[in-house]
C-alpha cells in the first residue's frame, strides 16, 4: 500500500458525505389498525450512584449472623470509606435508618504455600447499627 492510496481513499469518503440527504415522510396509518404503544419497564430497586463506591459486599459469616439478632450488620467497604459516608450509602440502598456505625480494619497477614511465601490481602469492614424494628435482607430469597 502506498502513501498516494491513503489520499485516493479519503476522497472517496468525502464524495460519499457530499450526497444530498433523502426525506423520509412518515405514512398515514393503515384502516383497521391501531397504534399499539410499549412502555418501558422501570427498574425495580433504583441504585444510588455513591454506594457502589462505597460498599463492597455484605460479610457473611457465623459471627455476622449472630449480630443481626442485635440489629447489627456486617459490610465490607473499599479503604477509603469513612463512617458518614457508609452511613449515608446504607441508609440510601437500604432505606433504613442507621444508629451507629463501626469501623475495623483488617491487616494483611502473611501466609504460606509451601516454599512460597506471600501476603493475604487486609481489608476494611464496617457494622452498621440499624433502628429497632428494622431489617436489612443481606442475602435475598
Amino acid at each position: 500500500m502506498r502513501i498516494s492510496d491513503i489520499f485516493k481513499k479519503k476522497e472517496k469518503l468525502t464524495e460519499i458525505k457530499k450526497e444530498e440527504p433523502v426525506e423520509v415522510r412518515p405514512q398515514p396509518p393503515k384502516k383497521g389498525v391501531s397504534e399499539v404503544k410499549v412502555e418501558k419497564p422501570k427498574p425495580l430497586v433504583k441504585i444510588p450512584e455513591t454506594a457502589y463506591k462505597i460498599l463492597k459486599t455484605p460479610h457473611v459469616a457465623e459471627k455476622a449472623t449472630d449480630l443481626v439478632k442485635k440489629n447489627q450488620y456486617v459490610f465490607k467497604v473499599y479503604p477509603k470509606a469513612n463512617k458518614i459516608e457508609i452511613k449515608r450509602a446504607i441508609e440510601e440502598l437500604y432505606g433504613v435508618n442507621v444508629v451507629s456505625v463501626k469501623i475495623i480494619n483488617i491487616p494483611p497477614k502473611r501466609r504460606r504455600l509451601g516454599k512460597v511465601k506471600g501476603w493475604r490481602a487486609g481489608y476494611k469492614k464496617a457494622i452498621v447499627r440499624i433502628k429497632e424494628g428494622q431489617k436489612i435482607e443481606v442475602l435475598p430469597r
